[in-house]
């Protein structure tokens, strides 16, 4: 055994032994002729024997290169095609590419045989699928109409669809899905075969043909309504870290506008927390609606605002946690315009004697709106001796109000106005000299000065109101935060 391993290793080593024979040999051949260069350099050592034997080498190799080229008196002719012309320049011209504006065409075209029999009429395609949009201020029945249904189809279809909702409803940019049938007579327009349509955010219709008549489809489309609530930290901008957390930006709008009735926005620190929550519904197909601002609030740091919207009287505000809504005061000035006369006795310019003058004279344009000074109830609206067209609004706690020489009187006794709102114009009616609003103020059945009213209310949440504001609240408090958010705008 051990002469078996010692004759497989000699064997092993004789192989590998023979494989590097030619590296020896260029050893043994540099070792001997150290400066022998194939390629020497012609530029360097010029006139010693390996430079010579260089230009030799050059020398022989342009010389073989001359032997072996044809000759200088042989040149070698290339083979030109001949141009094409007729039927063989068309075809290949029909199958070039080149451009339209330069003659090509497409393909290779081959005119028709005597199999070929002309049509006498155009076919008409048995069935048409058409969309539609309606546009603001279009009328379902003329969309339809001009996409080729006909008149007698149309109004079957409105009087259909009516009976699910009314069409005026029906929102501009809804896509109205059409199929046409085949007619009988190219005179007469396509029958309707079947229109599909939105109606509404949750309600789907089709109208299809069905034995003799059209007839209508309503499919209800689920809608979930749970609220969008987004909280964040305010950080350096309280818009752009409520537009990060994903709040459209109506909606931060706002809740900005809202938060500054209370508290100043720019106080508000950084590390307060925003606390939004967005009217939401979302279509089991997938769309999303989002509402109005539902909740505004603020927390996490000594300015904690919690603010809801409450309907009181037909008008919507913005009460907090403890039910106290927004302060509100009286309006400076009922109409534009300049003080032609101020409060207390003076010259009468009619009469031509001193008396007690009960308001301020406010000159304007005839003609100019009148608005109310504050919330109220009218209680007298006509004319009245020389106040001519005259005004007056009781707005409670023993204040009121009058306007006089009025042209015209747009509220009616017993009305309930709103501040600002516009109750009548500025006239020359009664003792009156020129067009101007006279302005009255009475505090306890007292006349007093308009111009020195500085006084503000609030209004104040009580008993079952409060309650059911209260519970309102806790229920937008408990709605998860970030449900069904979405970063796309409303």
């Amino acid at each position: 055994m051990l002469g078996d391993d010692s004759s497989g290793m000699t064997g092993g080593a004789g192989a590998r032994a023979q494989s590097p024979a030619p590296q020896v040999f260029n050893a043994k051949f540099r070792r001997r002729f150290s400066d022998f260069d194939v390629m020497p350099d012609l530029g360097s050592r010029i006139g010693t024997l390996t430079w010579f034997r260089g230009a030799a080498t050059c020398i022989g190799l342009c010389t073989l290169t001359l032997l072996l080229a044809p000759g200088l008196e042989n040149p070698i002719y290339g083979t030109v095609p001949a141009k094409l012309t007729g039927a063989e320049w068309d075809a290949a011209r029909a199958q070039s590419i080149r451009p339209l504006g330069m003659g090509a065409t497409t393909g290779y075209r081959v005119a028709a045989s005597k199999l070929v029999a002309p049509l006498t009429d155009t076919p008409e395609r048995p069935v048409i699928n058409l969309d539609a949009k309606l546009a603001s201020g279009d009328a379902l029945l003329g969309v339809l109409q001009r996409s080729g249904v006909g008149k007698g189809d149309a109004s079957a279809v409105g009087a259909l669809i009516t009976k699910a909702v009314a069409l005026g409803e029906i929102q501009p940019g809804t896509m109205l899905d059409m199929t046409l049938g085949r007619r009988i007579d190219k005179s007469q327009p396509r029958p309707l075969e079947k229109l599909a349509l939105r109606a509404r955010f949750d309600l789907k219709l089709e109208v299809a043909r069905s034995g003799g008549g059209l007839s209508l489809k309503q499919i209800p489309i689920a809608i979930d309504r749970t609220p969008l609530r987004i909280q964040g930290m305010i950080g350096g901008s309280l818009y752009r870290s409520a537009r990060a957390a994903g709040a459209p930006a109506k909606a931060v709008e706002a809740y900005i506008k809202t938060l500054a009735s209370r508290v100043p926005v720019s106080r508000l620190g950084s590390g307060c927390k925003f606390d939004i929550i967005i009217g939401q519904a979302r279509a089991e197909t997938g769309e999303v609606q989002l509402g109005n601002l539902m909740f505004a609030g603020v927390s996490g740091c000594s300015n904690t605002v919690q603010m809801l919207p409450w309907e009181t009287g037909g008008k919507t505000e913005w009460f907090d946690s403890a039910g106290k809504g927004s302060t509100t005061g009286t309006m400076g000035m009922p109409a534009n315009g300049r003080f032609s006369s101020g409060f207390g006795m003076r010259r009468h310019p009619i009469l031509g004697y001193a008396r007690m003058h009960k308001g301020i004279d406010i000159a304007a344009a005839w003609g100019a709106p009148v608005f109310a000074a504050a919330d109220g109830v009218v209680q007298v609206a006509g004319r009245s001796s020389g106040y001519g067209n005259l005004i007056r609004i009781s707005h409670g706690g023993g204040n009121g109000s009058g306007y006089g020489h009025l042209s015209r009187i747009y509220v009616r006794s017993g009305q309930q106005v709103r501040k600002g709102q516009q109750i009548g114009a500025v006239g020359n009616t009664g003792m009156s000299t020129g067009p101007h609003l006279h302005y009255e103020w009475y505090r306890g059945g007292v006349a007093v000065n308009p111009r020195s009213i500085s006084f503000s209310t609030t209004k104040q949440l009580t008993g079952g109101a409060l309650g059911e504001f209260r519970a309102k609240l806790g229920a937008m408090l408990a709605v998860p935060v970030g449900h069904g958010a979405s970063r796309d705008e409303d």
